[in-house]
């Protein structure tokens, strides 16, 4: 059911996109682009770092077939990612948000397939010290995005009853051109519930202070800095963490100047929708917010348009327990499938010059 509404969404915007374009190309054409974001759940390559536990990933488990595996999982995030936003753009992602990668080598490896190898990506990408050597990273079409300055930023997080530090993922800021127009993007992807929501919800509200403060500096320097927030925040658009921390909004009206909008908060909280299930409950993780700039009405610059889950049929499982659930990956091995979370996505228009 949740798929089928967010198709018949898609359907109401690509109507109301062409009803919008065809008032206003009476004016100006306009340019659209894809924004998205990613998890590509545990994509490791079958080397063994000595650095890291990847020894633990579903990859390195297998006692036959990595190679074989890994080629295939790589094509299979290739394909999901030409293909979002591509029915409305006829293009990949402009910039694409990740997370759960192992190196700079897997996202080589994806860039590089024949799917993608076209559209020229290049890729920023820091190690982290997550203790599974997972990482977050942006991928960005060269041609469209011209990156300024990239930075990595730690979370600090602690052990529940031993109070010692743990390590988790950085987030990742890059700020640079979207054809012609400054953006900055904030890539994160926040602590696990690993022991509970309760217990666990002080290391993401932790996470995002840092994802606040991130965005805090970049409009004390501009106050209308056009700031992307995205990521798998493992928290819903209802929690703490995005509520009281980030201070984002549901409704555009009620965005102040440096305020945070969240488009994905009504989608989960009125239409029930979600990007991961787990025990027959939806949860909406994957989430891109944003500044109050990009809500503005003046197309003469780069809008926030439309956001979306990008759920089609073929990213969602068919049979057996994980029925109706994200055609995951590995499930006691390799499935053939593709991410235990739905990517999700907001287009970006302007007036064409």
């Amino acid at each position: 059911m949740k798929a089928i509404r967010i198709t018949i969404t898609t359907i109401c915007f690509l109507l109301t996109f062409s009803l919008f374009s065809q008032e206003e190309k009476k004016k100006k054409p306009f340019t659209v682009h894809t924004i998205a974001f990613y998890n590509l759940e545990n994509l490791f390559d079958t080397v063994n770092d000595t650095t890291k536990f990847d020894e633990r990933s579903p990859i390195m488990e297998m006692k036959a077939n990595r190679e074989e595996v890994y080629i295939k999982k790589v094509q299979n995030m290739a394909r999901v990612i030409a293909d979002i936003g591509s029915d409305v753009t006829g293009n990949s992602p402009a910039v694409i948000g990740v997370c759960e990668v192992e190196n700079r080598q897997v996202l080589v490896d994806v860039v590089n397939d024949p799917l993608l190898v076209g559209r020229d990506y290049g890729i920023i990408h820091y190690e982290s010290p997550d203790v599974r050597g997972i990482d977050v990273a942006l991928l960005y079409q060269k041609k469209l995005f011209r990156p300024i300055s990239h930075s990595s930023h730690e979370v600090k997080i602690y052990d529940h009853n031993t109070k010692e530090r743990r390590q988790t993922r950085d987030q990742l800021l890059v700020s640079g051109e979207l054809d012609g127009d400054l953006i900055h993007v904030v890539v994160n992807h926040w602590p696990s519930r690993s022991g509970g929501e309760a217990k666990s919800r002080v290391n993401r509200v932790a996470a995002a202070k840092v994802s606040k403060r991130l965005s805090d500096s970049l409009q004390s320097i501009d106050p209308y800095a056009k700031i992307f927030i995205m990521g798998d925040l493992n928290d819903n658009p209802t929690n703490e963490s995005v509520k009281k921390v980030l201070k984002a909004e549901s409704e555009k009206e009620d965005v102040g100047l440096k305020g945070i909008y969240n488009p994905y908060e009504n989608m989960f909280r009125k239409d029930g929708l979600g990007t991961t299930a787990y025990r027959d409950a939806w949860s909406l993780f994957d989430q891109i917010l944003m500044t109050k700039p990009l809500l503005e009405k003046d197309y003469s610059s780069y809008r926030f348009y439309k956001a979306e889950i990008y759920s089609r049929n073929y990213l969602i499982s068919k049979h057996g327990r994980y029925k109706g659930y994200p055609f995951r990956s590995f499930s006691s091995g390799f499935t053939n499938g593709f991410s235990d979370h739905f990517p999700v996505y907001v287009f970006v228009v302007k007036e064409a010059k």
